[in-house]
């Protein structure tokens, strides 16, 4: 070897670890900018071409000022009679009142309005839209005015309060949830390796991939080519630290067993990564692709998360292959201090050993009893309910505006305080309004007026006019999606009046819709695209299609316990109608990444020793690793659940639970069975198929 190339092997790795500590340094602290450009904004979770998103981008137009209400509600102590007395009522128009003016409340507060049960008042107070992290102050400011009220207490309820409780859940992101991630994913690798530096150094990847990631992503998002809400930037940070680890622990494993067989720690490292980058790269490309079918999503969330997650998954990957390569030829075997790496033959004792002895053994009976429990578990699936989560189960937590949505639903019709709007052509606005009086469900028709009193001139706007329509059953029922669908029924005909109906309940209407629409659409485009990379990387027809119908029962399956769980033990009586997809889009990706780590090695060792003993070998020698690398994935998506909202919540336990299945089920058990059933045909119509096989084990 020349001095020159004993240099280039000294620097090349010096190199590129300083530019990651650079990336780390200068991109790091943007994991924590992303809030700044990040929307939680009513349209960023509702269909682009529906009905309720037309609807809401008109009554902007109706609004004196640009505003988001927050409902304040008054409820009697238990006193007397329990009633509202004249000189409360007083009060609370005197404390609405005063609020007229104050910085952060964008108009002229609503009168006092008693309920028909006179046991509360309702009074709306119109907030600045930009008020941002001041909105809490600004909330705190309005309950203030409101306790001065005797004998009554006090809640806020309306879209203020859900925004601010929603900022309170989502605060936890930048550090809560990482800390959390990140002390799981070391606690893990600690116990895998036993040693004190390669943990810390795969951590570090990880955190610089982040890194990368966020500060990819805040400069498209900060130049709206991109857009980032809460949950999208906690899955990316969750989806990076996890994918990172991945592919890291499939990189030094690899680098563990070629360290025995090279005196040069630089040809050790060269072989792992050669040897790994194939299925890195093959893993990475069905998560990165199958996210980016999202963007065929009409939900913009959905849509938002498909990009930003490809981001993230690329920079995991470039993050595996070049910091850790440096890292593993600076430190050599010293990386697994004070364990010693030992020989590749080593790792085929334990408990892989006798996993590949049973599947040698009894291939058939091993599938067909797995098979058999994924498709009892799977058959429970379709009582998963995604039509939605209720306005009381939004949050895991106690959130005020939950409770305070509960006391105004108590004393007021159901849809009080998220009415039903309706635009129409003004001249036409009567009409409309004694077709909306008529119709099952409706139990008020109130005209948005220039006064902003019931009484008032309607307001005029380029010719459209408005009307809140309240339901008598509460927002977030299926009763009244019901009550909606009659409504447009209704109005629809109506001549001449281009009546739209949006609101709250329309919003999840056509959410639900277009959620349905998108799984129909986008599981179909998922599962093509990953046949294609899996037939590209394994050169087969029979077993690509074998560990995606695989990775599908195992969805499935997990959808069936999933449904249980939520509803015997977490007591969710609804499901957001994206978990499902999200779910799919995860856990298929996912699961077919541990089957390509599984499968490519199958595949290189069947080439050297027949399918048969390829089977085994590869079983043997990824057990370990692949193992390591889900218990990783599912803590990381677990850690999801510190977020108190119920939608991060059921998917961090789709994903997680799913993650575990499909790594000690169906990739352990189900998929070496079956290959090792089907012998050579399992590899049809590739080389391995053919009758004479290389090596001493040929054919079977």
């Amino acid at each position: 070897m020349s001095g020159t190339t004993r240099w280039a092997r000294r620097l090349a790795p010096l190199i590129l670890i300083l530019l990651w500590l650079g990336v780390g340094g200068g991109l790091g602290p943007y994991a924590g900018k992303l809030s700044e450009v990040a929307t939680n904004d009513q349209a960023s979770f509702l269909p682009r071409n529906a009905e309720s998103t037309r609807v809401l981008e008109e009554q902007k137009a109706f609004q004196r000022s640009e505003s988001v209400p927050a409902i304040v509600v008054w409820t009697v102590d238990g006193d007397g009679d329990g009633r509202i007395s004249a000189e409360q009522r007083a009060a609370a128009r005197d404390a609405l009142a005063s609020l007229d003016g104050t910085d952060g409340v964008a108009d002229r507060p609503s009168p006092a309005l008693p309920s028909d049960d006179g046991k509360a008042i309702q009074g709306v107070v119109p907030l600045d839209p930009e008020l941002g992290e001041g909105l809490g102050e600004v909330l705190d400011e309005v309950r203030a005015a409101a306790e001065r009220v005797p004998g009554t207490t006090v809640g806020i309820a309306g879209p203020a309060a859900t925004q601010a409780d929603l900022g309170d859940a989502f605060a936890g992101i930048d550090g809560l949830l990482l800390g959390v991630a990140l002390t799981a994913v070391l606690l893990i690798l600690l116990l895998v390796y036993r040693s004190v530096l390669l943990p810390f150094v795969i951590i570090l990847g990880s955190v610089f991939a982040l890194g990368l990631a966020s500060g990819v992503v805040y400069a498209l998002a900060d130049r709206d080519v991109l857009r980032v809400d809460g949950q999208v930037q906690g899955i990316l940070f969750i989806l990076v630290i996890g994918a990172a680890t991945d592919y890291a622990l499939l990189v030094t494993a690899r680098f563990r067993e070629e360290l025995p067989r090279h005196d040069d720690r630089f040809a050790a490292v060269l072989v792992a990564v050669r040897r790994s980058a194939g299925a890195i790269a093959a893993s990475a490309g069905t998560v990165a692709l199958g996210l980016l079918a999202l963007l065929l999503s009409d939900l913009t969330n959905n849509r938002a998360l498909g990009p930003v997650g490809a981001i993230g998954v690329a920079c995991a990957v470039i993050s595996v292959l070049t910091w850790l390569p440096a890292v593993l030829v600076l430190l050599g075997r010293a990386a697994y201090w004070p364990a010693k790496p030992a020989a590749a033959e080593g790792g085929a004792r334990g408990v892989w050993t006798r996993v590949a002895a049973l599947v040698d053994r009894a291939p058939r009976k091993v599938w067909a009893v797995t098979t058999v429990v994924l498709v009892a578990f799977a058959a429970f699936s379709p009582t998963l309910t995604s039509k939605g989560v209720p306005l009381d189960e939004i949050f895991v937590n106690d959130a005020p505006s939950v409770a305070a949505q509960q006391r105004l639903g108590e004393h007021f019709p159901g849809g009080s305080g998220n009415p039903a709007v309706v635009t129409a052509e003004a001249d036409r606005l009567d009409r409309v309004a004694a077709a909306a009086e008529r119709v099952e469900g409706v139990a008020a028709v109130t005209p948005a007026t220039v006064t902003g009193r019931p009484d008032g001139e309607p307001r005029v706007v380029d010719g459209r006019a408005r009307l809140d329509v309240t339901l008598q059953d509460a927002a977030d029922t299926e009763a009244a999606r019901q009550t909606v669908v009659r409504l447009r029924d209704a109005l629809h005909p109506v001549p001449d009046a281009d009546a739209l109906v949006g609101g709250y309940t329309a919003q999840q209407h056509d959410t639900l819709t277009t959620a349905q629409r998108d799984r129909a659409l986008i599981i179909p485009v998922v599962l093509v695209v990953i046949l294609l990379v899996l037939f590209w990387l394994l050169r087969s027809v029979v077993t690509p299609i074998l560990l995606v119908a695989t990775v599908a029962l195992n969805f499935l399956a997990t959808l069936g316990i999933a449904a249980l769980v939520f509803e015997h033990v977490l007591g969710f009586t609804g499901t957001d109608p994206a978990v499902p997809l999200y779910g799919f889009v995860f856990l298929v990706a996912l699961g077919v990444d541990y089957n390509i780590f599984l499968m490519s090695r199958v595949r290189e060792e069947s080439l050297a020793v027949g399918v048969r003993q390829g089977v085994l070998r590869g079983l043997v020698t990824t057990g370990g690793v692949i193992t390591s690398a889900g218990v990783v994935l599912a803590a990381t998506f677990a850690a999801l659940s510190v977020i108190p909202l119920a939608f991060l919540v059921q998917i961090a336990f789709i994903v997680a639970f799913g993650v575990l299945m499909d790594t000690l089920v169906v990739r352990s058990l189900l998929v070496p069975a079956l290959v090792r059933d089907l012998g050579p045909r399992a590899w049809w119509p590739g080389a391995l198929s053919r009758p004479v096989v290389p090596g001493p084990d040929a054919g079977r």
